[in-house]
């Protein structure tokens, strides 16, 4: 399945530059001249990384990728503006939680390379993240422990107390036997 980039800017000619740049580029590239126009998009239909500007009409960027966070988690948040600020920073990064904070003007070259980054890595999360049934969990714990059983004998059977503490005897911990240890002390 083809992975979708949005780009998010206030600028038609830039979303238009941006588009015409990418046009090769092996995903499909939407575009948005603002952030409600933007998330009528994402919830249309998915999309893998949002690209937005910080300094838009009616909402920033920050404040459009803390909501496409909240509303689209699986969507990874890129900031690309041409007024970087360290508030605007912040903000990107705390209540967007963004995977990259880039400046304009930002090489084509660049801005490719970084969305391949970030089509790689949401991939690598997806894969790790596929869910997985809870007696498919339990079957690989339980193979897991029979492993270890099989190359550390008794390493899966623990002594507790009463409060849960687990117990060591000196057979657990290698030591000689009491009445040996007893003999080898000066």
């Amino acid at each position: 399945m083809q992975k979708t980039v949005l780009f998010v800017d206030d600028e038609p000619n830039f979303t238009s530059a941006v588009k015409r740049a990418l046009r090769h580029e092996p995903y499909r590239i939407l575009t948005a001249n603002s952030a409600m126009e933007a998330l009528r998009l994402l919830s249309e239909e998915p999309v893998d990384v949002v690209v937005s500007d910080e300094r838009m009409p009616g909402m920033s960027g920050s404040e459009f990728l803390a909501l496409v966070r909240e509303r689209h988690p699986r969507t990874l948040r890129i900031m690309l503006t041409g007024y970087a600020t360290l508030e605007a920073a912040i903000r990107a990064i705390n209540e967007g939680e963004i995977y990259r904070f880039l400046t304009k003007p930002c090489h084509t070259q660049d801005l490719c390379q970084i969305l391949q980054q970030a089509l790689a890595y949401q991939n690598a999360l997806e894969q790790s993240s596929e869910p997985q049934g809870e007696a498919a969990s339990t079957l690989k714990a339980a193979a897991l422990m029979e492993e270890l059983e099989r190359h550390h004998p008794g390493i899966t059977r623990l002594k507790m107390d009463e409060t849960g503490a687990i117990l060591l005897d000196d057979a657990d911990l290698g030591l000689p036997e009491p009445g040996l240890w007893e003999k080898v002390r000066p």
